[in-house]
């Protein structure tokens, strides 16, 4: 069927006049479900609608985005896969010299915050056509949020861009309930119903005040910390598809109204998803300009699920896919990975059968999809609920189906493990079947840290669980006769971490004999709960103060503290020891400064 049309020239081909939609992307277009325009863009084409690709238009020109010529519907913008600001930015606000997600792996073909500035550059163009925005940049700031960069409180991000309509979340069943309401004539006007979709208006009087929560304005929680916690604290109770209500809140002289989250699809209509006519490529125009190497990494793995239930706290998955877990049928998976397995350049290796949380398959309990999720508890934390039945036997026949299938060498899994999750399934043969199969010498997973005070801040579990599943995993892994290591993910000067926390992780680190050659500080993304405690200084559930490390002095003794053997971080190390009154650490056994090579310590 080839790839969506991303010249005026391919769309000619196809015999077009104009598109009903013209999709703008911040990213290269790369025909895959792993990336959010593939998807849309295939969907809507399966209801029988005309897609358009429009990806990196050139964004100072107007003239860019008459390319395909006023569509007949509107006009469906994204910054992308990953939001503008976090592919630009590192964390200490440095620009990037790289964008995977850009032909030839360049930064600069974007724009900063690439929705808003997409949109106004449309409406240059055609000032009345219709637009609607969606992807992860727009999902997240559909109410007031603290942006990093800017180091402010800012809007709505409809209300930045001039956008008709955001769809928020896993926009499928929004986006076609939309395309075909105006495809049938009608105007954004009355399009003011659909879940997971948010708008501007000027009143709210229509509106019956038990469907709705009113927040507290834009205005005043870009002055007042408590109130934007307590914002922060509404939208995530009223971010379940089963019970969320309506929000409203005001935004200078307008109103911003947030529908309720549309339900997830359910297998059947995820395997449909899954099952579109994708490329699993890039246009050959690409491969002029040095390819894109965000394919790499995807080009031979599945998703098999959709959601997370784990829902940490600095994470942004429960906010745009939220915490109900969908898994995809065998049947899709499989006819999926025989699709792949029939490519040329396919070794053998299926890279990663996985999602949000590899091992999960379904929701989190009976309760959940009749009632929602809990509003004011998590799943898995501070341990497990005894409501869940951790079972991974749908996930081991799974697994084993694809390691059935001729031409594939190996099966892997490289998308996150809830440990926790793991060890509570009591037969164990999962990771049996882990270690024998689908590790490919080091596993990922993520303790984030070691301190209690940091963790219940993060929302994830005591480093007493890491430590049991590190356990049962060399104890698996020996048995099965390999050589495999575990390589824990931890998160530096996150809410919650002093110095003193710091010092305990070092420790840790050096009992443990670990090296961590690369180090990723709390990186504060918009609409998260850990963003809000490093804004507020506040828990946003209990209103109790947090400790949040701002300062670059601060910041850079804990990184060094995470690396605390290296020669170069000698002084600041000393520094921060000194600093919290552990001379006893200067020196000795058990000394954090460096003395020498240890080759039992292991780098990752």
């Amino acid at each position: 069927m080839g790839f969506l049309p991303i010249t005026k020239k391919d769309m000619a081909e196809r015999g077009w006049d104009a598109p009903d939609f013209v999709l703008v992307s911040g990213d290269a277009y790369i025909d895959h479900p792993a990336f959010g325009t593939a998807i849309i863009g295939r969907f809507l084409e399966s209801c029988g609608f005309r897609v358009a690709v429009l990806s990196q238009p050139k964004y100072g020109d107007a003239a860019a985005f008459t390319v395909f010529g006023r569509p007949k519907l509107a006009f469906l913008v994204t910054g992308g896969n990953v939001d503008s600001m976090v592919a630009h930015y590192t964390v200490n606000r440095r620009k990037r010299h790289d964008d995977p997600f850009t032909p030839g792996n360049k930064s600069g073909k974007r724009p900063d915050r690439a929705v808003t500035v997409y949109c106004r550059k449309i409406r240059e163009a055609y000032d009345d056509v219709h637009i609607i925005i969606g992807g992860l940049e727009a999902s997240l700031r559909r109410l007031a949020h603290y942006d990093y960069w800017a180091d402010r409180v800012m809007p709505s991000i409809l209300a930045d861009s001039g956008a008709d309509i955001l769809v928020y979340g896993m926009g499928e069943k929004a986006i076609r309930k939309i395309a075909f309401r105006l495809n049938d004539g009608e105007g954004f006007g009355s399009i003011s119903d659909v879940r997971g979709t948010a708008f501007v208006t000027d009143e709210v009087s229509w509106l019956k005040e038990e469907d709705y929560e009113t927040l507290p304005s834009y205005e005043k929680v870009s002055r007042d910390k408590k109130a934007y916690a307590q914002m922060t604290a509404a939208i995530m109770t009223q971010s379940d598809p089963v019970n969320g209500r309506m929000l409203v809140q005001k935004t200078g002289g307008a109103t911003v109204v947030v529908n309720p989250p549309a339900l997830p699809l359910n297998q059947r209509e995820l395997d449909e998803v899954y099952a579109l006519p994708y490329e699993y490529g890039y246009p050959g125009i690409y491969d002029g300009l040095g390819g894109v190497k965000a394919l790499e990494e995807v080009k031979f793995s599945l998703t098999h699920n959709r959601g997370c239930f784990g829902s940490c706290n600095f994470c942004s998955i429960a906010l745009h896919q939220g915490r109900f877990v969908v898994g995809r049928s065998h049947r899709s998976v499989l006819a999926e990975a025989k699709k792949l397995t029939e490519r040329k350049d396919f070794k053998g290796y299926l890279h990663d059968v996985g999602g949000a949380t590899a091992n999960f398959r379904g929701p989190a309990c009976a309760k959940q999809e009749k009632n929602g999720s809990c509003a004011h508890k998590k799943c898995l934390y501070p341990t497990v609920c005894p409501s869940i039945k951790a079972d991974h036997s749908d996930y081991l026949k799974l697994l084993r189906e694809l390691r059935d299938l001729p031409k594939v060498k190996k099966v892997f899994i490289r998308s996150g493990i809830r440990y926790d999750y793991l060890l509570a399934d009591r037969k164990q043969d999962f990771l049996h079947e882990l270690v024998s199969h689908h590790v490919s010498g080091q596993l990922r997973v993520a303790p984030e840290h070691v301190s209690d005070a940091v963790l219940k801040c993060m929302g994830k579990p005591p480093i007493e669980t890491y430590e049991a599943f590190s356990r049962a995993f060399y104890k698996a892994t020996k048995r099965a006769g390999k050589e495999q290591y575990l390589l824990p993910y931890l998160i530096s000067s996150h809410p919650g971490s002093t110095l003193k926390d710091a010092v305990e992780l070092a420790l840790w680190l050096k009992k443990h004999h670990l090296r961590p050659e690369q180090v990723q500080d709390f990186y504060p993304t918009p609409a998260t709960v850990s963003t809000c405690m490093y804004y507020t200084g506040l828990d946003p559930f209990t209103m109790e103060p947090v400790f949040v490390p701002r300062s670059r002095e601060e910041k850079q003794m804990q990184r060094a503290l995470m690396q605390y053997w290296r020669r170069e971080n000698a002084d600041t190390v000393r520094k921060a020891l000194i600093s919290v009154g552990r001379q006893d650490l200067l020196q000795g056994k058990n000394s954090l400064l460096p003395q020498g090579k240890n080759h039992r310590e292991k780098r990752f």
